[in-house]
């Protein structure tokens, strides 16, 4: 029995060509740095949805910039793709910005912040008890003190 279906092999060998592609052949500035994060391709491999994460941008705008700047040259990727995968269908090619990473590292960033926050209230908490102990150790320290010089002592600590 196969472990994965024709539409997955090609889209890993798609994946793997365009990643090559972008890496090597594209020099258009306007797109920063992107990668191949996946790729669905249609029962019939006639579509192609690739996945792409921009890294170095925190713009949401300047990824969808790189998504437009990749599907306008859809021709010439798919041309190249082309010659480096022997097949009788080249699929449609479609580059879509995948958030996923992004939102990770987001959410990810905010349990990190959210931990650093709890771990300075117990340190605070464990301080203010601290304290509170030294506080009540001195009001026991000073009431001994008080029993003993009204329990009727002089100065020369005899009993009178």
């Amino acid at each position: 029995m196969r472990e994965f279906s024709r539409t997955d092999r090609v889209a890993q060998q798609i994946q793997k060509e365009i990643a090559v592609i972008l890496q090597r052949e594209i020099k258009d500035p306007r797109l920063g740095m992107v990668t191949v994060s996946a790729v669905e391709v249609s029962r019939d491999l006639s579509y192609a949805k690739i996945f792409i994460t921009v890294f170095n941008t925190k713009d949401e705008d300047a990824a969808k910039q790189s998504a437009k700047v990749l599907n306008e040259a859809t021709g010439y990727i798919r041309s190249l793709l082309g010659k480096r995968i022997r097949a009788r269908i080249m699929p449609e090619l479609k580059f879509v910005v995948d958030n996923s990473l992004m939102e990770g590292m987001r959410i990810s960033n905010l349990v990190d912040s959210i931990i650093r926050e709890d771990n300075a209230k117990h340190v605070d908490e464990d301080v203010e008890s601290v304290d509170a102990d030294i506080s009540d150790s001195e009001q026991s320290t000073k009431h001994v003190e008080d029993t003993d010089s009204e329990e009727g002592t002089d100065t020369d600590g005899k009993a009178q």
